[in-house]
C-alpha cells in the first residue's frame, strides 16, 4: 500500500491498539519512523473501529496524545542535537541556509508545524528542525497540540464516520487514502512555494556570518 508497502490493516491486526499508538508516536517525531504509515493508519484504525474491531474513543484520544508527545520528543532531539549538527560543515548547515531556516520558523513556523502533520515524511522531520533552529518553545507547543488534535483525532474520526455511513467502504480503502494524501499535499505545495518566494527575496539580506551561536540550554519560554 502506502509508505513503502507497509499495510495499515495488517499492522493493526498484528499489533493492535498498542501498536497503533507506538507507530503514531514514532512516526510523529523520531527520525527512524519516517517510513511508517501515518494518515492511512489513522484512517484504517477509524474504519476498523466503526466495525467494532477497535475501541473508537480510546484510539481517538490515544492517537492525539501520542501524536503530540512524538512531536515534543522530536523537538527535544533537535534542540539537543542542534549545536552538534550546526558544527558540522555540510551544505545544509551553512550560515545562509541556517539563517533562512530560522527566518522561516520565525515567520511561518507555527503553520509549518500544523501543516506538516498532514504530509507524509515531512511531519517526521519538521519538529526536529524546529528544535534545531530553536523555534520558541511555547509557540511550538501550541501549534503542536493543535496539529496533534486535528491530525490524530480528525483523520481517525473521518475513517470512523465514513465506515459508519458507507457500506463496504473497505473495498475503496486505497482510493480514499490516495485522495486524502493528495488533498493534503496540494495546499501544502502552494504554501511552500509562496514561503520559498518570500525567503528568496529576504535571503540576500542575511550575511553568511549573521547567525549567532546559541548555547544548548533549556527551551526558551517566549
Amino acid at each position: 500500500m502506502i509508505s513503502f508497502g507497509l499495510s495499515p490493516d495488517s499492522l493493526l491486526e498484528t499489533f493492535g491498539t498498542i501498536g497503533l499508538f507506538a507507530i503514531v508516536f514514532i512516526e510523529s517525531g523520531l527520525l527512524v519512523g519516517f517510513f511508517l504509515p501515518g494518515d492511512s493508519l489513522l484512517f484504517t484504525a477509524g474504519l476498523l473501529a466503526s466495525q467494532g474491531e477497535l475501541n473508537f474513543p480510546l484510539i481517538v484520544i490515544g492517537c492525539m496524545i501520542f501524536a503530540i508527545l512524538g512531536d515534543q520528543v522530536g523537538y527535544s532531539i533537535g534542540r539537543r542535537a542542534g549545536p552538534r549538527v550546526l558544527a558540522r560543515e555540510r551544505w545544509f548547515t551553512q550560515r545562509r541556509h541556517v539563517a533562512r531556516a530560522e527566518r522561516f520558523f520565525a515567520r511561518r513556523g507555527g503553520h509549518a508545524v500544523l501543516i506538516a502533520r498532514f504530509v507524509p515524511i515531512v511531519r517526521t522531520f519538521v519538529p526536529v528542525m524546529a528544535g534545531i533552529v530553536r523555534m520558541p518553545y511555547r509557540k511550538f507547543v501550541g501549534w503542536n497540540v493543535a496539529g496533534g488534535i486535528l491530525w490524530g483525532g480528525g483523520v481517525t474520526t473521518l475513517g470512523y464516520v465514513l465506515g459508519e455511513t458507507i457500506p463496504s467502504i473497505d473495498r475503496y480503502l486505497l482510493p480514499i487514502i490516495a485522495v486524502i494524501v493528495l488533498l493534503s499535499i496540494i495546499p501544502v505545495i502552494h504554501e511552500l512555494r509562496r514561503i520559498d518566494d518570500e525567503l528568496e527575496v529576504s535571503a540576500d539580506e542575511v550575511p553568511d556570518g549573521s547567525v549567532d551561536e546559541q548555547p544548548n540550554g533549556p527551551p526558551r519560554t517566549s
